[in-house]
């Protein structure tokens, strides 16, 4: 590089410095809309919800599956070991990943969350399930149960060029950070392009997925946190969390964000 173009970019470095704590300064100054409200608000630190929403929609007092999280319809049940309870599909077939650990149900308004990130590509909500996802995993998990490697649900191909990222991996990427475990996008890698999952029953979901998924990297022995957005039948986990278990993975716990109340 010569002397006039290296005095350019020192000239430079000052402005583009500049530049960047301005446009940080204006997203933390300038009113933001709540994804969920509309309401403007100053102070949202950049998170996608006011603290009005945040308050009122993330309190769930929910008994859940353990295995699958779906929610439960009695109360106050609890095994010998302090263990939540599973529930009879769980007991009857026991899937192949151990448990599942959500946020809430996938319900009014919090679906907006999903919807904004997926098809609109509102990536703090991403960091706001991780953030959750974070702060879930230390309250129920021992240092004996705590994953080795962070890794979402792939898309097809297809898929994430037309989408430009894939909302699962937004999640996993800070929630990796948040459990200060290494996070692998490329760990598992999906091999059928299959149809959306939400137009279909559950039998044809479990079909569709059957044999979606490859594993890409050695997991023999590993704990692996398996993230996704929403989870509604189950089908997909399982089909990625069997794979990784014939591969030799020792342990599989989901991390999702939005369960629905039946699968």
């Amino acid at each position: 590089m010569g002397a006039p173009a290296a005095m350019r970019m020192r000239e430079a470095a000052p402005l583009a410095f500049a530049g960047r704590w301005a446009r940080r300064i204006a997203r933390l100054a300038l009113p933001q809309a709540c994804i969920l409200c509309g309401a403007s608000c100053v102070n949202m630190s950049q998170r996608p919800m006011c603290p009005g929403c945040d308050a009122d929609n993330w309190n769930e007092a929910r008994l859940r599956c353990r295995v699958c999280a779906i929610p439960l319809s009695f109360v106050g049940a609890r095994g010998r070991s302090g263990e939540r309870y599973v529930c009879e599909p769980c007991k009857k077939t026991p899937p192949a990943f151990e448990r599942t650990f959500v946020l809430a149900d996938y319900r009014a308004p919090l679906e907006q969350l999903a919807v904004g990130l997926k098809f609109g590509g509102r990536l703090l909500v991403a960091r706001e399930f991780a953030h959750g996802l974070g702060r879930v995993a230390t309250d129920e998990l021992t240092l004996e149960h705590w994953p080795d490697v962070v890794t979402p649900v792939p898309l097809a191909h297809e898929r994430l060029v037309e989408r430009g990222f894939n909302q699962a991996w937004e999640i996993a990427r800070p929630l990796a950070r948040a459990l200060a475990v290494p996070a692998d996008p490329a760990l598992l890698r999906r091999v059928a392009n299959t149809s959306p999952q939400s137009r279909l029953d559950l039998d044809a979901r479990r079909r569709n997925v059957g044999a979606a998924f490859r594993v890409e990297r050695p997991v023999h022995g590993l704990h692996l946190a398996l993230v996704d957005d929403v989870m509604t039948s189950g089908a997909t986990l399982e089909a990625a969390a069997r794979a990784l278990k014939a591969e030799g993975a020792r342990h599989v716990t989901n991390f999702v964000a939005l369960r629905t109340a039946k699968d």
